[in-house]
Parts: structure tokens; C-alpha cells; sequence
């Protein structure tokens, strides 16, 4: 019998985040919902991540609903995967209890089968709520842990280090590392473990190596999540792939690949080749495909790439020469550890179907994508720009000093951001931690959670003004204000508790889009009563006009009798 790889589709959710800053409506996710039912993936990613936020912000729907159609659509086929920061959900701040458990478990009520449950520092602490909520109310715990890399510093950089007394630790990210975190979560209760690598940092040899050890030392399944951005994507799942791993993620063609995660079509026709089954049904797949080329059309301004892959049916292809010899050896340097011309080979195979080439700067910058565009665009509204290489030598710095955290969201930006920040100080002679956020003064103190790296204590009073860590109390938490809307006959703007929780997670972006839902019922309540007051006028004016046809004598037999309601 073949071994089974699993498939978790992302198209609706990573994919289209990672491409098109989630922007894909109701009514496109519907078209291709009838195929989707016919795919039979294991699991699709729907839900979580920017979808919640960005659809109420920018195309006024509702993140519930969204959910629960797809649920109605495919949830019986493929186990739907949404994403969740732990103990932070989709904030900065963590939540007390009850936000979690009323999160988790409307979630699992909605739709959700699978909760991929992560945090940006790696800390268990804020994973186990989450973990066991989730599991109270009959969902599966995907407990991710997140790659990352260790900040390079130079030698210069080091000789300084040395003579400041700021001591640069030895490697933190080992193997070891990811691996005593599986374990970790294995005893809290995970269902699956997940390597997370949001950047698409992660190398193949790092992959294999990770993947072998977790199928070596952990008894759950293993999934292995990557982006294409450096260009180690397809190299990374391949290497994962022939160590053992269960599940790999992947997006439809269309909308995969640059920022997003590798093809689905190329990842299959390394399964065919290494003879394993995904269980996908490769016809509904051509057929989700050319509806994504459509929509992708569609959503042309919010596509940066521009870049569509060579129209390839999965379902039924012969690879030509010049290309089946590249599957062939990728394998080949994959089973034989050698990674360079591992990488080298599967960008060929990208290239050759026209996938977006490495981003070389986030490449060798070791950066995510979004941290550094972000960064860009800060340093253009403070007319430094020439500053960019300054801000990536001062990165590795910044990270040290805040404990190491993962570039991974949130935490790459608040890094990215201080970065900044430390330049401009810089331009202006003036202390380079003079002006901080307050996300990075709270990363310092300790409100987000245990950073891999402790922070140095003078560090932190200098930023923070406190020596010892101060984690965040939930009991001093404030819920948001449900206020009533006197414009709309006293309503409340959150009228149940699932909206309830939009206000408590995204309460600037909710309270407009609860406050545009209420006028809009508000309105459709109006027009019900004048509609119905126009059929109550209607039929006075149908009875007047037949009272009035009739002779006397039979007005009066009906007055008489009782018979004419209208007077």
C-alpha cells in the first residue's frame, strides 16, 4: 500500500493573504467552493490570520459567516484549519480566560476543525489555554512551533560586543531547539505538531534534519509550513517530504509560490514520482485552478507579482525532457543531502513554470517579507531610504537586546519598527534607543510572554523601567464597551456574542463594521414597515374602491352587518 501524504490546502486563507492582502470576496470563494467539495484535501485553511480583520475592514462582511458558509459548503469533506495566536489571538496583548474559551469554542461551533495554535516567541505558557479550550470543545490542537534564525552578527560587530561586555550568545535556533518545543507541546496535548516558518527562512538541511528528529522522537503527525519569498520553499517541503513528514502545506497554482507557499502541482508530481498517495482528486484541482486564474485577474490591483504560472493540468500531464530530469534529481540531491544543488535545481523547476523568482534581499537579509517592506515604507515617510543597509546591520542588535525574539508576526514587525526607530535617532545624534514603541518597550518588559533569550536588566529598566520581568494581568483587563445605538432605536452594537467577540478582538474595525451592519438592518426595517403599511393602505384603498361600486342598499346591508372593516 502507498504512504500517504497529506495535503492542507491554503489557498483561501494564507494564499490569498500572502498575495492579494485578503482581499478574495464571499461571492469568489463561493465559485470555487463546488470544487473544493470534490478535491477531498486533507484539511483547507479558511479561517484565522488577517481574514477576521481585513474582510470586515475592507469589504464590509462578516468573518462568522464567512466561516460557517464554507463549513456548509466543504466542511463535511476536508477539516477546516483556522489560525490563532495563543493566548495574544490576534492582538499584541494576551486575553483573560473567558475571551480565549468564548473564541475557541464559537470557532469550533462555526466550522473549525483544526486550530493551529501558535505564538511569536515560542513561549508554551501562551499556547495552553488555547490548547485546552480547543480540545474541551472537540477540535483537533495543531500546536505550531515557529522557525527562526539566529541574528548573524559580523566580526566587527563581535569585536565590539566584546569590548561593551554585551555578550553574544552561542546559536539559540538549534534543531534541539525546535525539537524539545514538539515535545513540549506533545505533553500538553497536541494533536499535530507543526514547523511553522512564516518567512520561508528555512533551509532543506534544516528541515530534513528537523522533520527526522520530530518522526524519530515525537508520536503525533508532523506538518511542515513554508513560504517560497528566499527561494527555499519547494526545496524545503521536498527535503521534508523524504524524511517522513505527514502533512505538507501547499496553495493551488494560481495563487501560489513568491510570498506564498509552494504549488500544490509541483509538490504532486513529486508524490507521483516518490510513489505516495495525497488523495487528492487532481480533476476538481485543474478545475479550483482555473477559476483562481480568473479571480486573480479580478484582483489585479491588489497583485504585486503579476507573475502567472504556465497553465498546467495536474490531472493528466507529461512532463517534458528538460523538466523531468530536474524532478528526478532534486529527489536525488535531496535523499543524498546536498543541498545547494538541491535548491538550485527545484528554482529551476519554479522557473521553468513561471513561479516568482527569490526575493534576494529578503534572502540574504534573513528577514520576512512583510517585515521588510514595512520597513521600507517607514524609512520613505522619513525621507531616509539611503539608510536601508544601516537598518538591516542594526537588526541583529535589536533583536539581541529584546531576547531574541522570532521574526515571526507580530514580533517582526515590532523588531523591524524599532530598527527604524534607532536609525533615525541615529540621523538626528541623538541615543539610539531615544524613541520606542510601545510594543517594543511591553516586548522588553515581558508583557507578551518569555522571550528565548533573557533580556539584560539594565536593559529593560533603561527601556521599561523595571528590572524584572512584568508579565501582563489579565485581571486588570477592560472589555471593550457595547454601547447602544440611539439613532438605531436603541440597539446594541454587538447583539450577540459572536459579535460580541469581534468588538473584544478588533475593536476599531469591528465597531465600524457592527455599526454599518445595524443601519443596514435598521434600514431594512424601515422599508419592511413601509412596505407593509403601503399593502395595509393598499388594501383600504382595494375595499373603498368596491364599497363604493355598490348600490346604497347594499352599503347599508354591509354597515348593518359588519361586514365593511375599513371604517
Amino acid at each position: 500500500m502507498k504512504r500517504k501524504l497529506l495535503i492542507r490546502d491554503l489557498t483561501l486563507r494564507d494564499g490569498q493573504q500572502s498575495q492579494f492582502a485578503t482581499r478574495m470576496t464571499q461571492k469568489q470563494i463561493d465559485r470555487v467552493l463546488p470544487y473544493y467539495k470534490d478535491a477531498h484535501f486533507y484539511a483547507c485553511e479558511v479561517w484565522g490570520g488577517a481574514i477576521p480583520d481585513s474582510i470586515m475592514r475592507y469589504l464590509n462582511e462578516d468573518p462568522w459567516e464567512r466561516l460557517e458558509k464554507i463549513n456548509a459548503a466543504i466542511g463535511n469533506v476536508s477539516k477546516l484549519t483556522a489560525l490563532s495566536r495563543g493566548r495574544n489571538l490576534f492582538g499584541y496583548n494576551p486575553y483573560p480566560e473567558d475571551v480565549i474559551e468564548g473564541f475557541n469554542r464559537l470557532a469550533i461551533k462555526s466550522g473549525v476543525h483544526i486550530m493551529r495554535i501558535f505564538d511569536a516567541l515560542n513561549d508554551i505558557n501562551n499556547m495552553k489555554s488555547t490548547i485546552k479550550y480547543v480540545k474541551e470543545n472537540g477540535g483537533i490542537a495543531d500546536c505550531a512551533v515557529c522557525y527562526t534564525v539566529d541574528p548573524h552578527f559580523d566580526y566587527k560587530e563581535r569585536v565590539k560586543s566584546f569590548f561593551s561586555g554585551k555578550k553574544i550568545p552561542d546559536k539559540i535556533f538549534t534543531v534541539d531547539y525546535f525539537v524539545d518545543k514538539a515535545k513540549q507541546l506533545e505533553e500538553l496535548g497536541a494533536d499535530i505538531i507543526s514547523i511553522k516558518d512564516m518567512a520561508g527562512l528555512i533551509p532543506p538541511s534544516d528541515a530534513g534534519e528537523i522533520i527526522k528528529r520530530l518522526k524519530q522522537e515525537v508520536k503525533l503527525p508532523i506538518d511542515i509550513h513554508t513560504h517560497c519569498t528566499p527561494g527555499y520553499g519547494l526545496a524545503a517541503v521536498l527535503k521534508s517530504i523524504v524524511n517522513g513528514v505527514d502533512i505538507v502545506d501547499t496553495v493551488i497554482s494560481n495563487f501560489a509560490g513568491g510570498p506564498a507557499a509552494p504549488s500544490f502541482g509541483l509538490v504532486q508530481i513529486f508524490a507521483d514520482k516518490l510513489d505516495l498517495d495525497t488523495g487528492v482528486n487532481l480533476d476538481a484541482v485543474v478545475r479550483i485552478n482555473r477559476e483562481l486564474k480568473e479571480i486573480r485577474l479580478e484582483l489585479a490591483q491588489f497583485d504585486e507579482n503579476k507573475l502567472f504560472p504556465k497553465d498546467f493540468a495536474i490531472s493528466n500531464y507529461t512532463l517534458p525532457g528538460e523538466v523531468d530530469w530536474m524532478f528526478d534529481k532534486a529527489i536525488e540531491y535531496a535523499k543524498e543531502d546536498k543541498e545547494d544543488e538541491l535548491i538550485d535545481v527545484c528554482q529551476q523547476i519554479e522557473k521553468h513554470f513561471n513561479f516568482a523568482p527569490p526575493d534576494e534581499i529578503v534572502k540574504n537579509a534573513q528577514i520576512p517579507g512583510g517585515m521588510y517592506t514595512n520597513m521600507i515604507a517607514q524609512l520613505k515617510q522619513a525621507g531616509l531610504e539611503d539608510m536601508f543597509n544601516r537598518v538591516l546591520e542594526l537588526i541583529p542588535t535589536v533583536r539581541l537586546d529584546s531576547g531574541l525574539p522570532p521574526l515571526v508576526t507580530p514580533t517582526s514587525q515590532i523588531v523591524g519598527v524599532q530598527a527604524v526607530y534607532c536609525v533615525i535617532s541615529e540621523s538626528k545624534d541623538e541615543p539610539m534607543y531615544k524613541n520606542t514603541s510601545t510594543q517594543f518597550v511591553n516586548l522588553v518588559k515581558g508583557v507578551y510572554g518569555k522571550t528565548p533569550f533573557p533580556v539584560d536588566p539594565d536593559f529593560r529598566e533603561q527601556i521599561a523601567g523595571v528590572r524584572e520581568e512584568m508579565p501582563y494581568d489579565t485581571s486588570k483587563y477592560q472589555m471593550q464597551p457595547n454601547p447602544t445605538l440611539p439613532e438605531f432605536e436603541d440597539v446594541k452594537l454587538a447583539i450577540n456574542e459572536k459579535e460580541e467577540l469581534l468588538l473584544e478582538l478588533f475593536p476599531a474595525v469591528a465597531a465600524n463594521f457592527l455599526k454599518r451592519k445595524r443601519e443596514i438592518e435598521y434600514k431594512k426595517m424601515l422599508a419592511a414597515i413601509a412596505a407593509e403599511e403601503e399593502a395595509e393602505q393598499r388594501r383600504i384603498n382595494e375595499e373603498n374602491e368596491k364599497y363604493n361600486a355598490l348600490s346604497d342598499e347594499e352599503k347599508e346591508q354591509m354597515l348593518t352587518e359588519g361586514l365593511y372593516s375599513s371604517w
